[in-house]
């Protein structure tokens, strides 16, 4: 399909700054671009467009009127086809006024390049599908309470955004869905640069907020990857998990409060994540997750908590008060982290009723040299292998024959990774007969014989590293 371009000239979208909208521009015209002259011109490209098209504005700022806002309804793009509005550089385009654009009944819009300054969230709701957002810049109205992008459509796309400087309540990114018990299907968020929440609450400044605690028995099918997070001092949960099976991995959280934290729901995989140098680590509620090679380093809080739970299990019909409530962690693995010189590594709680059950603690590595290593509550038939402890630290609470005593011989790269040197007693010391991973925290083949913790020894460059702000937002690759 040819894709019809629409275009502001430079001059045009410098004049429209300074101008009325609606007032009529001039701009040069050719068979294959189309002049877009001011605001209800560029709404009128939307209305006419078609699959493939793609509307360019213009570098400048735009005040969106309140009782006009840019609104892409019943346009149907496809998937090799999508319907393109983009800046013509990446964060070019400023966007100011109480709204931006207000989605309806469409698929396939992609949204590129903006920055949003808006006063009201950024919605793309339920009657939507396969709308994308990329490479934009949010910094929305720092207005207490308001969340800054929700998105309700399935199979919707957020991927090389920044996110930053709010101070107050509300979070950056929201996902949940129709009705208040469903879940947006299929949402893919990686390579967003999450940075300087610094609202000082005890509770409400996620950077993403995956569901909320009706929808937490709904299935979601998020993927959660690839993304860094910086200063996310607004919330103890930089990740907030409040759905079911969702993937969180090889994202980065430094220099953070926050942390990842499987508030509500069942069967998430949170994977291959670096935690470096922040307060919170990873804290666990619900059944049948599976938490595999992540690097904690450097926490002055909690590295890793399996929770209690005021509910043994969230079940359908449950009353909305006991929904909110901590669903007690059963059949959880824990395997092949690497957890160093945090201020507590493994621990439990006690302030509820219900214990976690069935877990599997397994070929993980716990170094610290003050506290205890292992400081778990309650616990009803937990599984422990092949885990390795040193350090100064006292060994805590964890059974004798679930762990050894020896020095792991790590190695911390300039990279804030510890990884296993040569002769490493980690090396090929593996328990778990079925294991769950393939890869290492670095990206290099397991192999038969696998080794404790995170990073599996090799001589070869890691394909993963740590995030940086290079790797993510409007300019990353």
């Amino acid at each position: 399909m040819q894709r019809r371009t629409f275009l502001m000239g430079t001059a045009a979208g410098a004049a429209l700054v300074a101008v009325p909208t609606g007032g009529l521009l001039t701009a040069s015209a050719t068979a294959a671009q189309a002049a877009v002259g001011s605001l209800d011109e560029l709404q009128a490209a939307i209305d006419r467009a078609r699959p493939g098209d793609r509307i360019v504005v213009a570098d400048g700022r735009y005040t969106v009127p309140p009782d006009r806002p840019l609104t892409i309804r019943d346009k149907q793009g496809s998937g090799r086809a999508p319907i393109t509005v983009a800046a013509r550089t990446p964060g070019g385009v400023v966007l100011d006024g109480p709204h931006s654009f207000v989605l309806d009944r469409s698929s396939h819009i992609t949204l590129s390049g903006f920055s949003f300054r808006q006063s009201t969230t950024l919605e793309i709701p339920e009657t939507c599908s396969h709308i994308r957002l990329t490479r934009n810049d949010f910094q929305l109205a720092d207005i207490e309470g308001l969340h800054w992008v929700m998105v309700r459509a399935d199979d919707s796309t957020v991927d090389h955004n920044h996110f930053h400087h709010k101070s107050t309540l509300g979070i950056y990114l929201g996902i949940e869905g129709a009705g208040t018990e469903e879940m947006a299907q299929r949402v893919h968020v990686y390579r967003n640069h999450f940075s300087d929440h610094s609202f000082a609450g005890s509770n409400g400044g996620e950077p993403i907020r995956l569901g909320v605690s009706p929808r937490a028995l709904s299935s979601a099918h998020a993927v959660v990857e690839y993304n860094l997070f910086e200063r996310a001092d607004g919330d103890p949960e930089a990740i907030s998990v409040k759905s079911s099976d969702n993937t969180i991995r090889y994202n980065t959280i430094r220099d953070s409060f926050g942390g990842i934290v499987l508030r509500h729901g069942n069967r998430t995989r949170v994977e291959g994540n670096h935690l470096l140098n922040g307060t919170e680590g990873m804290r666990i509620y619900g059944n049948d997750h599976v938490i595999v090679n992540n690097h904690l380093n450097g926490l002055s809080g909690r590295a890793l908590v399996i929770g209690s739970g005021s509910e043994r299990d969230h079940l359908p019909g449950e009353t909305p008060e006991a929904r909110r409530g901590n669903d007690a962690p059963d059949r959880v693995l824990i395997a092949y982290n690497t957890l160093v010189n945090n201020n507590g590594t493994l621990s439990g709680e006690s302030h509820r009723p219900h214990e976690p059950r069935d877990v599997t603690v397994a070929d993980n590595l716990f170094v610290a040299d003050t506290g205890e290593l292992v400081a778990m509550a309650n616990t009803v038939r937990f599984a422990w292998s092949g885990n390795i402890l040193w350090g100064a630290a006292t060994d805590g609470n964890i059974p004798a024959g679930g762990f050894t005593r020896v020095d792991p011989k790590l190695v911390t790269g300039p990279d804030g990774v510890a990884r296993l040197s040569a002769g490493s007693p980690a090396i090929g010391a593996g328990t778990l007969r079925r294991p769950p991973v393939t890869h290492d925290i670095d990206g290099h083949p397991r192999g038969r014989l696998r080794d404790v913790g995170a990073d599996e020894y090799s001589d070869r460059a890691p394909r993963n590293r740590p995030l940086t702000p290079a790797d993510v937002g409007p300019h990353a690759r």
